[in-house]
């Protein structure tokens, strides 16, 4: 059983705010530290009154942070997408041909642990790749020092635009941008991938760009001279085929990859090589089913890894995997990670300031779950509409203002126009 964390220690691991993965500094803070996370030890209520109040109110406060900060746990729809992303990250990174390396992209719905899977499985690569090479980075240039940084993880801008997404692949590095000209932020994002030995650049919430407008577009063929700098292009998108960046595609039923046209900014600026087609991978991260026997085994075994992580005085085992829980929580979470995580994690804190110390449906019906994050774009499909709990009615719709109409030009009849 884990100890009980000093005070100190126990400050300084919750209260501390980790940066922003989107630049190297805080990419290095979540590879580095990922997993490290000390949950608070099992206790039953017997031993959590031996305590005394503070040390009740510090264990509170520990059980509380292992609440909102469950573990990811590795689902069959996960292992899909980690082994194609681990398989191209790994297998471009050894090529020596210079022929242009297959992208891959991740769709799926809001809250389905998209951008999650692939930075563990980023990190993971990046911690072998810099093990083999004693973190020293194998194409530098004798008698230079450059940042070491096999993985960039960017995220698209909102409103994106060439120069907005070169600027964000530069900050990532934190390289200056400002009074620049395109070709001169394209040339230097080209030479910083290769200077700082960049492998994978991933740039998430890809469908932010709106296809129906003309930057997003040469952005989008921006994005695919990227293709053309020996890197492994991830993109991470809600609802990809949906949102038009397939349009100029076509499907190679043969290699079963999407090919994409060559890009104007590659011809252009001459980082175009010897193969110009730009090629996909893609993969769905889905949300857990309920229809056959191993979709149920599946969600069983999710429940029952979260179960195992809370920290609840009353609860026994089984909690959430026996009786009609499992269907109650399908339906409120409609399979989506991200919606189970968080009604679990609010019902888990009801529970604690209740006093009931256990989580059933009685409890659950209270939890409204609540999805308002700034750094989530509504309008690319970011927040999935929520599933209500059963015998609440949907939120009546405002009824629209009826404005009086101008009726001075109405035909009143010949009596109206004698009268």
């Amino acid at each position: 059983m884990n100890e009980i964390l000093p005070p100190g220690v126990l400050a300084e691991m919750i209260t501390g705010k980790p940066p922003r993965r989107d630049t190297f500094e805080g990419w290095q803070h979540y590879r580095t530290r990922r997993g490290r996370f000390t949950p608070a030890p099992q206790l039953a209520f017997s031993q959590w009154r031996a305590l005394g109040p503070h040390g009740r109110s510090l264990y509170d406060l520990h059980r509380t942070a292992t609440h909102v900060n469950l573990p990811l746990q590795e689902t069959p729809m996960s292992l899909k997408v980690s082994r194609l992303v681990n398989r191209r990250l790994r297998n471009n990174a050894l090529k020596q041909k210079p022929a242009t390396r297959a992208g891959v992209m991740v769709t799926g719905w809001g809250y389905q642990g998209k951008t999650e899977t692939v930075c563990e499985v980023a990190a993971s690569f990046e911690d072998a790749w810099l093990e083999m090479h004693h973190h020293l980075n194998p194409a530098a240039v004798e008698g230079t020092w450059d940042l070491h940084a096999p993985v960039a993880y960017v995220q698209t801008p909102v409103t994106a635009k060439p120069k907005s997404t070169c600027q964000a692949i530069l900050e990532f590095f934190g390289t200056p941008t400002r009074n620049r000209t395109l070709p001169e932020l394209i040339a230097e994002v080209s030479q910083s991938l290769s200077d700082h030995g960049v492998k994978a650049l991933i740039l998430d919430d890809i469908t932010r760009l709106r296809m129906h407008r003309a930057d997003d577009q040469d952005t989008l063929d921006l994005i695919r001279a990227f293709m053309s700098m020996n890197v492994t292009l991830v993109l991470i998108g809600v609802d990809i085929p949906g949102s038009g960046l397939l349009r100029e595609a076509r499907w190679d039923a043969k290699t079963r990859q999407w090919v994409m046209p060559p890009s104007a900014h590659a011809r252009i600026h001459g980082f175009e090589t010897t193969q110009t087609e730009r090629r996909f991978d893609m993969v769905e991260l889905e949300r857990f089913r309920y229809d056959t026997d191993a979709d149920v085994a599946a969600f069983h075994d999710h429940l029952d890894g979260m179960e195992q992580q809370l920290r609840l005085l009353k609860a026994e085992r089984g909690m959430l995997t026996s009786g009609s829980m499992p269907e109650y929580l399908m339906r409120r979470s409609g399979g989506v990670v991200g919606l189970l995580e968080r009604l679990i994690e609010d019902g888990a804190q009801e529970a604690m300031d209740s006093g009931k110390e256990l989580l059933d449906e009685s409890l659950l019906d209270e939890i409204v779950i609540s999805l308002d994050d700034p750094g989530r774009d509504p309008d690319a499909g970011e927040v999935p509409p929520l599933p209500r709990p059963a015998g609440t009615r949907p939120p009546a719709k405002a009824k629209p203002k009826r404005t009086a109409r101008n009726t001075v030009f109405d035909d009143r009849g010949p009596r109206a126009a004698h009268g």
